[in-house]
């Protein structure tokens, strides 16, 4: 059974109030806003039972609006990068939101992480909705979306539907970002990760993909579980200051796959993701350091994890890429990951 808690709402210096809602089934519990459909809080016990936070957070609007690093929320229109925030369809051409670098990231400058969704519960849950207009930075058609946030047993599903009126490329990404010591630790660098994709996403200096490429062997080769702590001692990874890489899973069906294990020796929490989503980034925070979390404490560099199962980026761009990213009238964009959180 799930308990939902209405807490007390915040005031959004736009205008209106930002809703919060906190439900808990007694294993996990979990705080979403109604701003960017944002996971504030989610509790999970350690080995010893005791529950505590374990993604970062915020405690004002003001706050999330301040920082760019994605705190919690949905990212979209479409998630990761766009290169030169150009794409086409049909021949039609659209000019993107440019907000990083060249590329369009996350949506653009006001992606849905900024947006007000409505929200209402389920019986084991919270569905948020929210309508994107025809143009909004820049992506065709209107678009509907529909979140849910469910929780069963010690397991918290994400599913996300998607549909517009006009062809449009939409990939939509839960960006939490994951501390398993429950926030009593400032670095990511004891927790390990294990990754059962074969392959990955080589890319230019500006996050843009260039070629599909096998695992094995290389700096992001993760097969068996391995310190974060490699992400500032392998190569490859310097340029990026760590993780910052997409996973391609072998999934051509869409099917909720096993994608990894996220894991903390030191609280016995670990989290496995599961996945329909042809590919998963993983974000190793690397460039947090500055962004004002909860009780105005400074963020650091490598203090979490994102991971952010999602289409590939660029594949609006570059279509033999693996999955469909152009929803067109009539079609509907699915994608559900589930995260199973154990103690050992």
């Amino acid at each position: 059974m799930v308990r939902f808690s209405v807490l007390e709402p915040w005031q959004d210096p736009r205008g209106g109030e930002i809703e919060r809602v906190r439900i808990d089934n007694g294993i996990i519990a979990l705080e979403v806003l109604s701003l960017g459909g944002i996971i504030r809080s989610l509790w999970t016990p350690d080995r010893n039972g005791e529950r505590k936070n374990i993604v970062l957070g915020c405690d004002s609007v003001e706050d999330y609006l301040a920082q760019q690093a994605h705190l919690g929320a949905i990212a979209g229109r479409y998630s990761n990068r766009i290169a030169n925030g150009k794409t086409q369809y049909n021949g039609h051409q659209y000019q993107l939101s440019v907000n990083q670098a060249s590329n369009c990231l996350h949506g653009g400058v006001e992606g849905f992480n900024r947006k007000l969704w409505q929200l209402g519960t389920l019986s084991d849950g919270v569905r948020l909705t929210l309508t994107s207009p025809d143009g909004d930075m820049g992506f065709p058609g209107n678009c509907t979306v529909q979140l849910d946030y469910r929780l069963v047993g010690n397991n918290l599903y994400i599913e996300m539907l998607a549909s517009t009126d006009k062809a449009c490329p939409i990939s939509l990404t839960q960006h939490s970002y994951f501390n398993l010591d429950g926030n009593r630790s400032d670095t990511n660098e004891q927790h390990t990760l294990q990754v059962d994709a074969t392959k990955y996403l080589t890319m230019n200096d500006v996050g843009v993909p260039t070629s599909i490429q096998p695992t094995a062997g290389s700096d992001v080769d993760m097969a068996k579980p391995t310190p974060m702590s490699v992400q500032t001692e392998r190569p490859a990874l310097a340029a990026t200051k760590g993780f910052d890489h997409c996973y391609v899973l072998d999934n051509p069906g869409a099917d909720l796959q096993r994608f990894g294990c996220l894991a903390s020796p030191n609280s016995g929490r670990n989290m496995t993701v599961y996945t329909n989503q042809p590919g998963v980034q993983v974000y190793g925070a690397n460039f947090l350091q500055g962004t004002i979390g909860k009780k105005q404490r400074v963020l650091s560099d490598h203090q979490a994890v994102c991971i952010e199962p999602q289409m590939l980026p660029d594949s609006p761009n570059q279509p033999d890429l693996p999955g469909d990213v152009w929803i067109t009238p009539g079609k509907l964009y699915h994608h559900i990951t589930r995260y199973q959180f154990d103690a050992e």
